[in-house]
């Protein structure tokens, strides 16, 4: 008589050991996490571009001041709608128009005024990267132990497939068949949470460069821009 034996997705999962169905589970929640910080960075990236690009056009073709103007108001308006770069250029604009005076009685330094400026640039830019930057570690993490994670289940699975045998008189593969197949699963998500991740850490992190070399692009370009109207 032949015994057949259902070796189903579902069922190997929800007939596994209790440490296999918990690394199961803890891969499951990292990718799902993972999913979601991935389509959030992605949003997040696409915005930033599209408002990098529409800033830079306005600040070559529109006066400083105007441009300025533009930004604080729309900072007031609507709170969090002003883009990476634009807030960038009202830190340096906003810390170039206070007057900065060396002595009592004298005409405000311009290269105090432009050194302020530069250095109120960096720290938004600094800000800035943060922000696009945040959950990129995570997504790297999720990678790199994700598989490793897997493997453990895999091996718990299979050591407890092999002690099994010691208890039979007669050893098939039918016998360890279930027990490797659901150890093998958990490499399988594993890899499954993985790979997005690496991929879109990858990705995201080559945009996130470039938008930071545009940035510092632009600051060295105002930082020029305003030495002109110091002078």
């Amino acid at each position: 008589m032949t015994v057949t034996q259902d070796l189903s997705f579902f069922t190997l999962i929800s007939e596994a050991t209790a440490p296999v169905q918990a690394v199961m589970a803890l891969l499951v929640i990292v990718s799902a996490m993972s999913w979601t910080y991935i389509f959030q960075k992605l949003s997040a990236i696409r915005t930033a571009r599209s408002q990098t690009d529409e800033f830079e056009k306005a600040f070559l073709n529109v006066d400083l001041n105007a441009v300025y103007a533009e930004v604080t108001s729309m900072r007031r308006r609507e709170s969090g709608k002003s883009g990476a770069l634009e807030r960038i250029f009202e830190a340096g604009m906003k810390e170039f128009r206070k007057p900065q005076m060396v002595k009592a009685g004298k005409d405000s330094d311009s290269g105090a005024q432009l050194d302020a400026a530069r250095r109120a640039m960096r720290a938004a830019y600094q800000r800035e990267m943060d922000a696009l930057e945040t959950n990129l570690s995570f997504l790297a993490s999720v990678g790199s132990v994700s598989p490793y994670v897997g493997l453990f289940g895999t091996v718990w699975g299979i050591m407890n497939s092999f002690r099994s045998l010691s208890n039979l008189q007669q050893t098939t593969l039918a016998a360890v068949a279930p027990g490797i197949a659901e150890a093998l699963i958990a490499t399988a998500i594993g890899l499954f949470a993985a790979i997005p991740a690496v991929v879109a850490y990858n990705r995201y992190s080559h945009d996130i460069d470039r938008l930071a070399i545009r940035f510092e692009s632009f600051i060295d370009e105002f930082s020029n821009v305003l030495a002109r109207q110091a002078r």
